[in-house]
């Protein structure tokens, strides 16, 4: 199973469809200042309560919508449709732009559930039978400007493979931006080409026993969003040479306890990778000589991590995510 098809779709949203709406087990993002903001998910949080945590609801419901829109005969769209519609009013979305206000929400979800917001609100908008798009823009913009504003101070990338990673979240907010915030899309290109246009032969300690995400593919699938492709060919060769770091240690990683949400990650970072891996390949085009190396090691990841999309929750509140992403970038869905 790597690609996209109705049965696989239809499997992903069930999965999905269980979770957005499942208050707990939850894990808050939450600073108390005193007594009264000891809250309920749901209280805090009336869109993004379920899922586990924030930004898992919000990239839950990317799938969901995701799903819906390529798939609108399948059984589970209405499904979809019905329980966004009480979802996605402006009210509850009222409640979720009022906690960024907060005294200290400064960092809350910054920067993975930032930039899984703007996707969000980025395929909503591609709903036009709907409302949705409309009642997320608000929301969407708010995150937009604290991004902008974050950018202006970040000094440096933050290179880890986890939710703080700074490339993932560009690469979903520069998505967004290019239609509706050119500026904030100019600011990503350049601070990403200040931060990685520099960097040569990749020698790095990857992955880590709790990663979902490569920090050296995560950044270069940026560089090939901001990049001509001529430029980033050239790029790519000499952060990532032949016979060197790639070549050597870009292969399925061993998923121990599927029951341990960190070492579960791993489980995503077999995903995550094969959706680098073929956007990269993409923009470097068949006549690249690594192309089809690409190819062979994303085929690989997916092989290993998509039969355990589902099964424990630990890794059933969000992996499908990821799988949709690595699916949506096979060659036919381009």
């Amino acid at each position: 199973m790597t690609c996209l098809d109705s049965q696989v779709a239809a499997r992903f949203a069930q999965i999905a469809l269980g979770h957005v709406a499942r208050e707990y087990p939850h894990k808050l993002d939450h600073v108390m200042a005193d007594d009264a903001d000891v809250l309920s998910p749901r209280t805090l949080h009336p869109v993004f309560f379920g899922s586990f945590d924030w930004h898992s609801c919000v990239h839950g419901w990317w799938t969901l919508l995701t799903l819906r829109r390529r798939f609108p005969e399948m059984a589970e769209a209405q499904a979809i449709r019905d329980l966004a519609d009480t979802t996605f009013t402006s009210e509850k979305l009222d409640i979720e732009q009022a906690y960024l206000e907060r005294p200290f929400a400064r960092g809350f979800e910054r920067p993975y559930g930032w930039g899984w917001l703007l996707a969000l609100h980025t395929e909503a908008a591609r709903h036009g039978d709907a409302a949705w798009g409309a009642r997320f823009e608000p929301l969407a913009r708010r995150f937009a400007d604290m991004l902008g504003a974050y950018l202006e101070k970040l000094t440096y990338p933050i290179t880890v493979g986890t939710h703080f990673n700074t490339a993932f979240a560009l690469v979903l907010a520069r998505d967004w931006a290019q239609d509706r915030d050119p500026a904030l899309a100019t600011r990503i290109d350049a601070w990403a080409s200040r931060s990685f246009g520099a960097r040569q032969d990749y020698r790095g300690w990857e992955p880590g026993g709790d990663e979902f995400l490569s920090p050296a593919l995560t950044a270069a699938l940026l560089m090939s969003r901001t990049e001509p492709a001529a430029e980033f060919a050239v790029w790519f060769d000499a952060f990532l040479p032949a016979g060197g770091w790639f070549d050597e240690e870009v292969h399925p990683v061993t998923v121990s306890d599927r029951s341990d949400g960190k070492i579960a990650h791993l489980d995503g970072l077999n995903l995550s990778r094969g959706w680098c891996l073929r956007e990269i390949a993409r923009v470097l085009g068949p006549g690249h000589a690594r192309s089809a190396l690409l190819e062979e090691r994303a085929q690989a990841h997916l092989a290993a991590a998509l039969p355990h999309v589902a099964g424990d929750y630990m890794g059933e509140h969000w992996l499908a995510s990821f799988a949709l992403l690595a699916l949506l970038a096979s060659p036919e869905h381009s």
